[in-house]
């Protein structure tokens, strides 16, 4: 499966202004025209921002869904009150699952009550066969800790073939989530291991389900 995971930059006060256009108008839409509207969340930490992530079965299938969506009447209706809400929506991470993450049934539209879990996001920059290391290393490691991924991915670098939404280009990343049921019981893991196997300062996203997200 191709992933993307979008951070969305709002403008000051809007998220909660998308967010409830996006879970009123388009989640079934994008979800009929072939793709999965995977989970949808707001970072405690940074108020104006909006994240999200959505699913395709491959990179044709990815073309041809946005194609249909962005085509579409749902979008031509209700496309210019969601970009008016951003700054930014260019900030998207083209990714290959190598772990699907969970999904649970999505709760109706008009539903307004957000889980307690807490999802938290981390990002590595990283080079080729990392992920074979953070199988056979990391993750034991983690699990042993009790916090133990509930799904990973890594950058998919083929090419872009709907230009008109940008992706992140000339970065590899490795993103792995874990999965907490309240935002209290968050921990992070000390892994000394990966010291000399980044390329950058790891990221970290704490992620909050919205109403209708299906990560939850």
């Amino acid at each position: 499966m191709i992933y993307e995971l979008r951070r969305y930059t709002m403008r000051p006060g809007r998220r909660d202004e998308l967010i409830e256009l996006f879970e009123r108008e388009f989640v079934e839409p994008q979800e009929a025209a072939g793709m999965r509207v995977t989970g949808t969340f707001r970072d405690p930490d940074a108020p104006d921002t909006f994240p999200w992530v959505r699913a395709f079965p491959d990179m044709p299938a990815r073309r041809a869904a946005l194609e249909s969506f962005y085509g579409g009447p749902v979008w031509r209706a209700n496309g210019d009150a969601a970009n008016a809400t951003m700054s930014d929506s260019d900030d998207v991470l083209l990714l290959r699952a190598l772990t699907e993450p969970p999904s649970w049934e999505r709760p109706p539209a008009g539903d307004s009550e957000p889980p307690s879990s807490l999802y938290v996001a981390t990002m590595y920059h990283v080079t080729d066969g990392f992920a074979a290391f953070f199988s056979r290393e990391v993750a034991p490691a983690l699990a042993e800790a009790g916090v133990e991924p509930v799904a990973c991915f890594e950058s998919e670098h083929a090419e872009n073939t709907f230009p008109r939404l940008p992706v992140r280009s000339g970065v590899q990343v490795f993103v792995w989530f874990a999965r907490f049921d309240k935002a209290e019981d968050e921990r992070e893991v000390e892994l000394p291991m990966l010291t000399s196997r980044l390329t950058a300062a790891p990221e970290r996203l704490r992620l909050r389900p919205t109403a209708r997200s299906a990560m939850r």
